[in-house]
């Protein structure tokens, strides 16, 4: 179902209007940063532009801020099993777009389809370029594909992240390096990976110290929101305060960026520094 709705995005509005759509629709829900995935490759194979993609994309960053007061940025995806010379592709033109609102690099997708060290070149180049790595792992694998990723990749955050659990050592080290894991209970529990959100290890994973987020990853295929992954969060354990903490510390926006984010303080009326913020 995916691949048969994402393949009917071929033109650069399409790709601008769902950005700013999606903007919208995290507004509604106190949303100040989003930091969203969008997946090149995919399309790139199907003869869609890169120019398209990348200038429809990035206009829709422009439209989330002008039209939703949404502060966006982007982390395009990669898929396991890509070939590396359309993820060192790819990773160029998302360097190339740095200054447009685009801030990492991810990859997703089957687990068991790719090795991270196949795109560990595509990671290099992204990070030489300034932006910062957020690969999957750790949804339908175990904390041996987790750390295989962090070897390979240098994350700043892993998106998902708890098959680590069944290791405690990693869990240890991944604390300890400060990575982020973006946690996506419904997501899991939409793909089986657990019988009842209750399940997702974010107590435990917060309790270990590691600085979990939470996120909705596919919200329209998944029927959840940013609402609604915070209340699983809250029923886990996590305030909002720690949430923001653990996003301000891992996200990727720019110095600027961060700075005028950790003035709001969590709080929607928290002042402005004089351009809407």
């Amino acid at each position: 179902m995916w691949n048969l709705t994402t393949n009917c995005l071929r033109e650069p509005e399409d790709f601008a209007d769902i950005t700013a759509d999606y903007a919208a629709e995290a507004a509604s829900h106190g949303a100040r940063y989003v930091e969203a995935i969008f997946s090149p490759a995919e399309r790139m194979l199907r003869g869609v532009a890169p120019e398209a993609l990348f200038e429809g994309y990035t206009e829709g960053v422009r439209r989330a801020w002008d039209d939703h007061g949404v502060v966006l940025r982007l982390t395009p995806d990669l898929f396991w099993g890509v070939d590396p010379t359309l993820a060192e592709e790819t990773a160029r033109w998302a360097v190339r777009h740095r200054e447009d609102g685009v801030v990492g690099l991810g990859i997703g997708g089957g687990e068991d389809m790719g090795d991270p060290m196949a795109v560990r070149r595509a990671f290099q180049v992204a990070r030489e370029g300034g932006l910062a790595a957020v690969p999957h792992a750790g949804e339908t694998s175990g904390p041996e594909r987790v750390r295989r990723v962090m070897e390979a990749l240098h994350p700043r955050r892993i998106r998902h992240g708890i098959g680590a659990i069944a290791d405690p050592g990693l869990v240890g080290e991944i604390a300890a390096r400060g990575i982020g894991l973006d946690v996506c209970p419904t997501s899991n529990l939409r793909t089986r990976v657990v019988s009842d959100v209750a399940d997702v290890p974010l107590a435990a994973l917060h309790r270990a110290g590691v600085r979990v987020t939470v996120a909705t990853d596919d919200p329209a295929m998944f029927g959840t929101d940013l609402a609604t992954e915070h209340a699983i969060a809250h029923a886990a354990g996590l305030d909002d305060a720690q949430l923001w903490a653990n996003a301000m510390a891992t996200c990727a926006a720019d110095p600027a960026t961060l700075r005028r984010l950790r003035q709001l303080g969590g709080t929607p009326d928290a002042g402005t520094d004089g351009d809407g913020w």
